[in-house]
């Protein structure tokens, strides 16, 4: 059925980069673990609800970057605050996912900003489209670390 092959997956995520944007327009903080709150992480400038915490896919990184005419990009230019290897985020949608000791809900997908044309340059706008990761909701508080497992739980 296909509500079966909907809720498989294959392999846990992995956490692969955790960013902080403390102010608007500031420059991220890359740290290697933070407390996810039911705000989003401590030291970001967060908003609680269905965007409280951003994700991206590591994978899409080299998308974007191809789309460019470049590598990948860096994670700190798209400010999410969690890049994720190894599992499809688009996948989880609407489900609980552990992540680290936290539980979140992937909500929205994360559109991009005007800000991706001064970003990354010509183009960036529309590189980031459909690649630019998801936000979500805290379900359940808890630390994030590097390495840390992805994973849905419902």
């Amino acid at each position: 059925m296909l509500s079966d092959l909907i809720s498989s997956w294959a392999q846990p995520g992995r956490v692969e980069w955790i960013g902080l944007r403390p102010d608007r327009r500031a420059g991220m903080v890359v740290v290697d673990e933070a407390m996810i709150a039911t705000d989003g992480l401590d030291g970001d400038r967060s908003r609680a609800g269905k965007r409280a915490v951003t994700l991206i896919q590591q994978e899409h990184l080299g998308a974007i970057g191809s789309y460019l005419g470049q590598g990948p990009v860096a994670p700190e230019i798209l400010r999410r605050n969690l890049v994720v290897s190894g599992i499809n985020l688009a996948a989880l949608k609407g489900r609980q996912v552990q992540v680290g000791e936290a539980i979140l809900r992937f909500m929205v997908i994360c559109a991009p900003c005007s800000r991706m044309e001064e970003a990354i340059g010509k183009g960036g706008y529309s590189a980031v489209r459909g690649h630019g990761g998801w936000c979500a909701e805290v379900v359940r508080p808890g630390r994030v670390r590097l390495g840390d497992a992805v994973r849905p739980v419902d």
